[in-house]
């Protein structure tokens, strides 16, 4: 997250008063690097990553000698993964091309991080104008990112499926709200992943989940009754994705009943079920990966 990150920056910046942020600022093809990847770097500590191998070792030794000189404005590296390039080679094969903006930081940037780590929903712009919160009017590159999570998942369904999908997804930049019409269930206790957790009635569940371009919703309810009540409220709405748990014949029943109802064939077909990338997926552990794995494949096909 990108707060995480900056809760560090500003740890090693009370502990070293100065440092150097490397920012991945564009990138394409295969590249190891990816926009927004973030590393510091000081005389004593290194964090983050911006794609790792023998281009990231070069870029920390340049970053460490840019430490013994006098403060810099920012500047950019090019890096080509491709040793027939004719310049900005990176030593690495890989194809693609990344782009990594280089920042002089010292206490005085207290001022922005105490801003960025606030709950003030802010949008960070990186350019060769330094790091700021208002987006410049020119520049010669420019990557902007949110301070907080805009992907958000609503998972119906506190069990043990729910419980393994909020952990992974916890480490994967989602904002993560957990439902479930049972009290007291002791997964739904110890699920410590999640934004926000309600014990609701499924009869009301449109009320709890927003429509939206960056709203996932995961159905895993306790059974057929249950999941055949959310889906007949939430099905229409305007989501990025839905997906319901359950077997083929489950589901195939399911959506024969909803057509025979009335329902919009179309709008039925737009449900993910069953959940998941197929990857032959047994345990709870596994189902909650091929879950995971969906989403980020449907986070990342417009990036």
């Amino acid at each position: 997250m990108v707060t995480d990150f900056y809760k560090k920056l500003q740890q090693v910046l009370q502990e070293e008063s100065r440092l150097i942020l490397m920012v991945v600022v564009a990138n394409n093809g295969s590249s190891p690097g990816r926009k927004g990847f973030k590393m510091v770097v000081t005389p004593q500590q290194m964090y983050g990553t911006i794609g790792g191998g023998i281009m990231e070792h070069k870029m920390v030794e340049l970053a460490e000698s840019l430490l013994s000189k006098p403060p810099f404005t920012p500047f950019v590296k090019h890096q080509i993964h491709d040793k027939s390039a004719p310049k900005d080679q990176s030593g690495m094969i890989c194809s693609g091309e990344q782009t990594i903006a280089f920042y002089d930081l010292d206490t005085r940037f207290f001022s922005v991080t105490e801003k960025i780590l606030s709950d003030e929903p802010l949008t960070i712009n990186y350019s060769n104008h330094g790091i700021t919160l208002e987006k410049p009017e020119r520049f010669q590159w420019l990557y902007t990112e949110a301070n907080c999570l805009t992907q958000k998942v609503y998972i119906i369904g506190g069990g043990h499926v729910g419980l393994a999908l909020s952990e992974v997804l916890s480490k994967l930049d989602f904002e993560l709200h957990l439902l479930d019409h049972r009290e007291n269930l002791n997964t739904m206790d110890a699920n410590t992943f999640v934004q926000s957790k309600q014990v609701i009635d499924f009869e009301t569940i449109d009320q709890y989940i927003p429509e939206g371009k960056e709203v996932y919703v995961v159905i895993m309810s306790f059974g057929y009754r249950t999941d055949d009540v959310i889906i007949r409220r939430l099905l229409g709405k305007k989501f990025k994705y839905i997906g319901m748990l359950g077997s083929v014949a489950k589901i195939k029943t399911l959506f024969q009943n909803l057509e025979a109802d009335g329902f919009d064939k179309a709008q039925i077909a737009e449900v993910y079920a069953p959940i998941g990338l197929d990857i032959k997926s047994e345990t709870t552990q596994e189902i909650a990966i091929s879950i995971a794995a969906q989403l980020i494949q449907i986070r990342n096909q417009n990036r």
